[in-house]
Protein backbone atom coordinates (compact mmCIF):
# COMPACT_ATOMS: atom_id res chain seq x y z
CA UNK A 1 0.00 0.00 0.00
CA UNK A 2 1.38 3.32 -0.53
CA UNK A 3 2.18 6.21 1.45
CA UNK A 4 -0.64 8.27 2.77
CA UNK A 5 0.09 11.85 3.96
CA UNK A 6 -1.86 14.18 5.71
CA UNK A 7 -2.52 17.18 4.52
CA UNK A 8 -3.97 20.89 5.64
CA UNK A 9 -4.96 23.86 4.41
CA UNK A 10 -4.77 27.35 6.15
CA UNK A 11 -6.52 29.81 3.86
CA UNK A 12 -9.39 27.53 2.99
CA UNK A 13 -12.13 30.53 1.82
CA UNK A 14 -10.78 31.37 -0.72
CA UNK A 15 -11.21 30.60 -4.17
CA UNK A 16 -7.52 28.97 -4.37
CA UNK A 17 -7.98 27.65 -0.95
CA UNK A 18 -11.14 25.84 -2.36
CA UNK A 19 -9.15 24.35 -4.87
CA UNK A 20 -6.53 23.08 -3.27
CA UNK A 21 -9.17 20.98 -1.53
CA UNK A 22 -10.34 19.57 -4.17
CA UNK A 23 -7.76 18.66 -5.20
CA UNK A 24 -6.18 17.06 -2.23
CA UNK A 25 -9.92 15.61 -1.43
CA UNK A 26 -9.16 12.98 -4.67
CA UNK A 27 -5.55 12.79 -4.40
CA UNK A 28 -4.96 8.83 -3.51
CA UNK A 29 -1.57 10.17 -1.17
CA UNK A 30 -3.08 13.03 0.88
CA UNK A 31 -5.28 12.69 3.57
CA UNK A 32 -7.27 16.34 4.44
CA UNK A 33 -7.42 16.84 8.55
CA UNK A 34 -7.92 20.70 8.75
CA UNK A 35 -8.62 23.86 6.92
CA UNK A 36 -8.44 27.28 8.41
CA UNK A 37 -10.34 30.16 8.20
CA UNK A 38 -11.29 33.22 10.90
CA UNK A 39 -14.28 34.06 9.06
CA UNK A 40 -16.11 30.94 8.81
CA UNK A 41 -14.57 28.71 11.88
CA UNK A 42 -16.96 25.61 12.64
CA UNK A 43 -18.82 25.82 9.37
CA UNK A 44 -18.67 22.83 7.19
CA UNK A 45 -16.43 23.37 3.79
CA UNK A 46 -19.81 22.96 1.37
CA UNK A 47 -21.11 25.96 3.40
CA UNK A 48 -18.40 28.12 1.36
CA UNK A 49 -17.59 25.78 -1.13
CA UNK A 50 -20.67 24.12 -2.57
CA UNK A 51 -18.77 21.54 -4.61
CA UNK A 52 -17.02 20.10 -2.00
CA UNK A 53 -20.98 19.25 0.64
CA UNK A 54 -19.75 15.88 0.62
CA UNK A 55 -16.70 16.71 2.15
CA UNK A 56 -16.98 15.48 6.37
CA UNK A 57 -14.32 18.30 7.47
CA UNK A 58 -15.39 22.03 9.30
CA UNK A 59 -12.99 24.99 9.16
CA UNK A 60 -11.18 25.79 12.23
CA UNK A 61 -9.48 28.62 13.51
CA UNK A 62 -6.23 28.98 12.42
CA UNK A 63 -4.21 29.54 15.59
CA UNK A 64 -4.29 25.99 16.96
CA UNK A 65 -2.33 24.30 13.68
CA UNK A 66 -2.54 20.42 13.44
CA UNK A 67 0.34 18.34 13.01
CA UNK A 68 0.51 17.56 9.63
CA UNK A 69 2.95 16.31 7.05
CA UNK A 70 2.40 19.01 4.27
CA UNK A 71 0.57 22.18 5.04
CA UNK A 72 -0.79 24.20 1.84
CA UNK A 73 -0.92 27.94 2.57
CA UNK A 74 -3.04 30.00 0.38
CA UNK A 75 -2.85 33.43 2.83
CA UNK A 76 -2.78 36.88 1.18
CA UNK A 77 0.62 38.45 0.93
CA UNK A 78 2.44 38.65 4.25
CA UNK A 79 0.66 36.48 6.20
CA UNK A 80 3.33 33.40 5.44
CA UNK A 81 6.20 35.62 5.76
CA UNK A 82 4.91 36.47 9.56
CA UNK A 83 3.54 33.02 10.04
CA UNK A 84 6.08 30.85 8.37
CA UNK A 85 7.33 29.66 11.87
CA UNK A 86 4.37 28.38 13.09
CA UNK A 87 3.68 26.56 9.86
CA UNK A 88 7.07 24.81 9.79
CA UNK A 89 6.63 23.59 13.41
CA UNK A 90 3.17 22.23 12.12
CA UNK A 91 4.17 20.54 9.11
CA UNK A 92 7.15 18.65 7.25
CA UNK A 93 6.58 20.45 4.32
CA UNK A 94 5.03 23.87 3.90
CA UNK A 95 3.52 24.79 0.40
CA UNK A 96 2.82 28.57 0.21
CA UNK A 97 0.66 29.55 -2.82
CA UNK A 98 1.34 33.79 -1.71
CA UNK A 99 4.29 35.52 -2.98
CA UNK A 100 6.07 35.30 -0.27
CA UNK A 101 8.42 33.49 -0.56
CA UNK A 102 8.33 33.03 -4.49
CA UNK A 103 11.71 35.32 -5.37
CA UNK A 104 14.91 34.45 -4.44
CA UNK A 105 16.67 37.78 -3.31
CA UNK A 106 15.20 40.57 -1.23
CA UNK A 107 15.93 42.86 -3.31
CA UNK A 108 12.72 41.80 -5.77
CA UNK A 109 10.41 42.55 -2.62
CA UNK A 110 11.96 45.80 -1.80
CA UNK A 111 11.63 47.52 -5.75
CA UNK A 112 7.95 45.32 -6.12
CA UNK A 113 6.36 44.68 -2.60
CA UNK A 114 6.90 46.84 0.78
CA UNK A 115 10.54 44.26 1.54
CA UNK A 116 10.41 41.02 3.27
CA UNK A 117 10.39 40.53 7.16
CA UNK A 118 12.01 37.33 7.09
CA UNK A 119 14.63 37.55 3.93
CA UNK A 120 16.95 34.82 5.65
CA UNK A 121 14.11 31.98 4.15
CA UNK A 122 14.08 33.08 0.72
CA UNK A 123 17.20 31.55 -0.23
CA UNK A 124 15.94 28.36 1.38
CA UNK A 125 12.63 27.95 -0.45
CA UNK A 126 12.43 26.07 -3.99
CA UNK A 127 10.40 27.21 -6.61
CA UNK A 128 7.25 25.51 -7.90
CA UNK A 129 7.06 25.47 -11.28
CA UNK A 130 8.35 21.73 -12.47
CA UNK A 131 9.19 22.76 -16.08
CA UNK A 132 11.06 25.23 -15.06
CA UNK A 133 12.56 24.02 -11.25
CA UNK A 134 12.16 19.90 -11.22
CA UNK A 135 15.47 19.06 -10.47
CA UNK A 136 15.82 21.08 -7.22
CA UNK A 137 11.88 19.85 -5.78
CA UNK A 138 12.97 16.49 -4.58
CA UNK A 139 12.51 16.67 -0.35
CA UNK A 140 12.20 20.39 -0.41
CA UNK A 141 10.65 21.57 2.43
CA UNK A 142 9.66 24.94 1.85
CA UNK A 143 8.07 25.29 -1.64
CA UNK A 144 6.91 28.43 -3.08
CA UNK A 145 4.40 28.09 -5.97
CA UNK A 146 4.03 31.18 -8.65
CA UNK A 147 2.39 33.65 -9.72
CA UNK A 148 -0.19 32.89 -12.53
CA UNK A 149 0.54 35.39 -15.02
CA UNK A 150 4.17 35.10 -14.43
CA UNK A 151 3.49 31.54 -15.00
CA UNK A 152 1.90 31.57 -18.13
CA UNK A 153 4.71 34.06 -19.49
CA UNK A 154 7.64 31.54 -18.47
CA UNK A 155 5.96 28.58 -19.76
CA UNK A 156 5.43 30.81 -23.05
CA UNK A 157 8.61 32.08 -23.35
CA UNK A 158 10.95 28.92 -21.50
CA UNK A 159 11.70 27.35 -24.89
CA UNK A 160 12.90 30.22 -26.81
CA UNK A 161 15.76 30.82 -23.53
CA UNK A 162 16.43 27.44 -23.28
CA UNK A 163 17.31 26.92 -26.78
CA UNK A 164 19.51 30.13 -27.08
CA UNK A 165 17.05 31.77 -29.45
CA UNK A 166 15.78 34.43 -27.58
CA UNK A 167 18.70 36.33 -25.65
CA UNK A 168 18.25 38.90 -22.56
CA UNK A 169 19.09 41.82 -25.11
CA UNK A 170 16.02 41.15 -27.68
CA UNK A 171 12.89 42.95 -26.86
CA UNK A 172 10.13 40.99 -25.51
CA UNK A 173 6.18 42.42 -25.40
CA UNK A 174 3.92 40.51 -22.63
CA UNK A 175 0.47 41.62 -22.96
CA UNK A 176 -1.85 39.08 -20.45
CA UNK A 177 -5.30 38.81 -20.45
CA UNK A 178 -7.13 37.08 -16.72
CA UNK A 179 -9.78 36.22 -15.34
CA UNK A 180 -11.74 37.67 -12.57
CA UNK A 181 -10.82 35.03 -10.16
CA UNK A 182 -7.45 36.30 -9.99
CA UNK A 183 -8.42 39.22 -7.74
CA UNK A 184 -9.93 36.63 -4.96
CA UNK A 185 -13.00 35.83 -3.24
CA UNK A 186 -12.37 39.61 -2.04
CA UNK A 187 -11.33 40.93 -5.38
CA UNK A 188 -13.50 44.01 -4.52
CA UNK A 189 -15.97 46.47 -6.93
CA UNK A 190 -13.20 46.15 -9.98
CA UNK A 191 -13.85 42.59 -9.83
CA UNK A 192 -18.08 42.79 -9.04
CA UNK A 193 -19.82 41.07 -12.11
CA UNK A 194 -21.26 44.30 -13.47
CA UNK A 195 -17.98 46.35 -12.90
CA UNK A 196 -16.15 43.23 -15.13
CA UNK A 197 -19.19 41.91 -17.52
CA UNK A 198 -17.66 42.90 -20.84
CA UNK A 199 -14.53 44.48 -20.08
CA UNK A 200 -10.99 44.70 -21.39
CA UNK A 201 -9.29 46.79 -18.93
CA UNK A 202 -5.65 47.29 -18.50
CA UNK A 203 -5.15 47.49 -14.58
CA UNK A 204 -1.28 47.13 -14.34
CA UNK A 205 0.07 49.08 -17.59
CA UNK A 206 3.79 48.49 -16.37
CA UNK A 207 5.17 47.87 -13.35
CA UNK A 208 3.53 44.38 -12.25
CA UNK A 209 4.70 42.55 -9.86
CA UNK A 210 4.94 39.48 -11.56
CA UNK A 211 7.97 41.34 -13.97
CA UNK A 212 10.15 40.19 -11.03
CA UNK A 213 9.43 36.84 -11.36
CA UNK A 214 10.25 36.50 -14.75
CA UNK A 215 13.28 38.33 -14.55
CA UNK A 216 14.73 36.08 -11.73
CA UNK A 217 13.67 33.23 -13.11
CA UNK A 218 14.61 33.59 -16.78
CA UNK A 219 16.74 36.10 -16.59
CA UNK A 220 15.90 38.71 -18.41
CA UNK A 221 13.40 41.80 -18.53
CA UNK A 222 10.45 41.94 -20.45
CA UNK A 223 7.82 44.77 -21.06
CA UNK A 224 4.65 43.24 -19.51
CA UNK A 225 0.89 44.48 -19.11
CA UNK A 226 -2.22 42.82 -18.02
CA UNK A 227 -5.43 43.02 -18.86
CA UNK A 228 -8.64 42.36 -16.81
CA UNK A 229 -10.92 40.36 -19.29
CA UNK A 230 -14.73 39.17 -19.04
CA UNK A 231 -14.23 35.09 -18.17
CA UNK A 232 -13.53 34.08 -14.52
CA UNK A 233 -11.03 31.19 -14.74
CA UNK A 234 -8.03 31.65 -17.31
CA UNK A 235 -5.02 33.42 -18.52
CA UNK A 236 -3.78 34.30 -21.95
CA UNK A 237 -0.34 35.40 -22.46
CA UNK A 238 0.69 36.54 -25.83
CA UNK A 239 4.39 37.16 -26.06
CA UNK A 240 5.81 39.14 -28.97
CA UNK A 241 9.59 38.32 -29.11
CA UNK A 242 12.30 39.77 -31.61
CA UNK A 243 15.15 37.08 -31.27
CA UNK A 244 18.43 38.29 -33.20
CA UNK A 245 18.12 35.26 -35.65
CA UNK A 246 14.93 36.00 -36.39
CA UNK A 247 15.82 39.41 -37.77
CA UNK A 248 18.65 38.20 -39.48
CA UNK A 249 17.20 35.87 -41.36
CA UNK A 250 18.73 32.79 -39.35
CA UNK A 251 15.71 31.37 -37.76
CA UNK A 252 13.26 28.85 -39.42
CA UNK A 253 10.17 27.62 -38.61
CA UNK A 254 11.83 24.28 -37.71
CA UNK A 255 14.00 25.45 -35.18
CA UNK A 256 11.11 27.30 -33.10
CA UNK A 257 9.45 23.39 -33.14
CA UNK A 258 12.74 21.88 -31.91
CA UNK A 259 12.88 24.17 -29.12
CA UNK A 260 9.42 23.76 -28.17
CA UNK A 261 9.71 20.08 -29.10
CA UNK A 262 12.80 19.60 -26.96
CA UNK A 263 11.33 21.91 -23.55
CA UNK A 264 8.51 20.18 -23.33
CA UNK A 265 7.72 16.95 -25.14
CA UNK A 266 7.85 14.81 -21.90
CA UNK A 267 6.49 17.09 -20.24
CA UNK A 268 2.60 15.62 -18.71
CA UNK A 269 0.81 18.43 -18.48
CA UNK A 270 2.13 20.94 -21.76
CA UNK A 271 0.14 20.63 -24.88
CA UNK A 272 1.69 22.09 -28.25
CA UNK A 273 -1.08 23.96 -30.01
CA UNK A 274 0.32 26.04 -32.85
CA UNK A 275 -1.63 26.80 -36.02
CA UNK A 276 -3.33 23.47 -36.25
CA UNK A 277 -6.94 22.53 -37.90
CA UNK A 278 -10.38 23.26 -36.33
CA UNK A 279 -11.49 26.09 -34.22
CA UNK A 280 -9.14 25.76 -31.30
CA UNK A 281 -6.14 26.68 -33.60
CA UNK A 282 -3.96 28.61 -30.64
CA UNK A 283 -4.02 28.26 -27.06
CA UNK A 284 -6.92 29.08 -25.18
CA UNK A 285 -8.18 29.36 -21.89
CA UNK A 286 -11.27 28.09 -22.01
CA UNK A 287 -9.88 24.78 -23.38
CA UNK A 288 -7.80 24.35 -19.70
CA UNK A 289 -10.30 25.53 -17.74
CA UNK A 290 -10.34 23.20 -14.41
CA UNK A 291 -7.00 21.50 -15.10
CA UNK A 292 -3.17 21.36 -14.53
CA UNK A 293 -2.91 21.57 -18.59
CA UNK A 294 -0.70 24.50 -20.28
CA UNK A 295 -1.58 25.15 -23.43
CA UNK A 296 1.44 26.94 -25.39
CA UNK A 297 1.55 28.18 -29.26
CA UNK A 298 3.63 30.35 -31.49
CA UNK A 299 3.80 32.01 -35.53
CA UNK A 300 6.48 34.13 -36.69
CA UNK A 301 6.66 36.37 -38.95
CA UNK A 302 9.87 38.61 -40.50
CA UNK A 303 11.76 39.65 -37.08
CA UNK A 304 9.01 38.65 -34.60
CA UNK A 305 8.02 35.01 -32.94
CA UNK A 306 4.48 35.35 -31.32
CA UNK A 307 4.46 33.22 -28.48
CA UNK A 308 0.83 32.11 -26.63
CA UNK A 309 0.45 30.99 -23.93
CA UNK A 310 -3.26 29.80 -22.26
CA UNK A 311 -3.41 27.84 -18.43
CA UNK A 312 -6.19 27.68 -15.48
CA UNK A 313 -5.27 31.00 -13.50
CA UNK A 314 -6.17 29.15 -10.12
CA UNK A 315 -5.01 25.56 -11.71
CA UNK A 316 -1.88 25.67 -13.22
CA UNK A 317 -1.34 29.39 -11.92
CA UNK A 318 -1.34 28.00 -8.20
CA UNK A 319 -3.57 25.10 -6.71
CA UNK A 320 -2.50 22.75 -9.63
CA UNK A 321 0.99 23.92 -9.64
CA UNK A 322 1.14 24.05 -5.71
CA UNK A 323 0.04 19.92 -5.66
CA UNK A 324 2.39 19.38 -8.68
CA UNK A 325 5.21 20.50 -6.88
CA UNK A 326 4.27 18.60 -3.76
CA UNK A 327 4.41 14.93 -5.72
CA UNK A 328 7.81 15.71 -7.28
CA UNK A 329 8.84 16.71 -3.41
CA UNK A 330 7.76 13.81 -1.51
CA UNK A 331 8.69 11.39 -4.59
CA UNK A 332 5.11 10.37 -5.65
CA UNK A 333 3.68 10.11 -9.38
CA UNK A 334 4.05 13.82 -10.23
CA UNK A 335 0.52 13.38 -11.97
CA UNK A 336 -1.29 12.47 -9.23
CA UNK A 337 -4.35 14.22 -8.43
CA UNK A 338 -4.27 15.85 -11.48
CA UNK A 339 -5.57 14.32 -13.98
CA UNK A 340 -8.57 16.08 -14.82
CA UNK A 341 -9.35 16.93 -18.36
CA UNK A 342 -11.17 19.95 -19.94
CA UNK A 343 -14.53 20.17 -20.55
CA UNK A 344 -16.16 20.32 -24.53
CA UNK A 345 -18.68 22.59 -24.78
CA UNK A 346 -18.35 24.47 -21.67
CA UNK A 347 -19.42 28.20 -20.92
CA UNK A 348 -17.21 31.28 -20.16
CA UNK A 349 -14.23 29.85 -17.74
Amino acid sequence: MSETYTASVVGGTGFTGGELLRLLADHSAFDVVQATSRSDANRTIGHVHPNLRDLDLRFSKPDDLASVDVLFAATPHGVSMDQIDAFRDAADTVVDLSADFRLPDERYYDEYYDGHSRPELLEEATYALPELNRDALPGADLIASGGCNATATMLGLYPLVEAGILEPSDRTVVDVKVGSSEGGAGGGAASSHPERSGVVRPYAPTGHRHEAEIEAYLDRSVDFTVHAVDMIRGASATCHTFPEAAAAGELETVDLWTAFRDAYGDEPFVDLVAGGGGVYRYPEPKAVAGTNRAEIGFAAEDDRVVVFAAIDNMMKGSAGQAVHAANVALGLDETAGLDQRGLHPVGAP
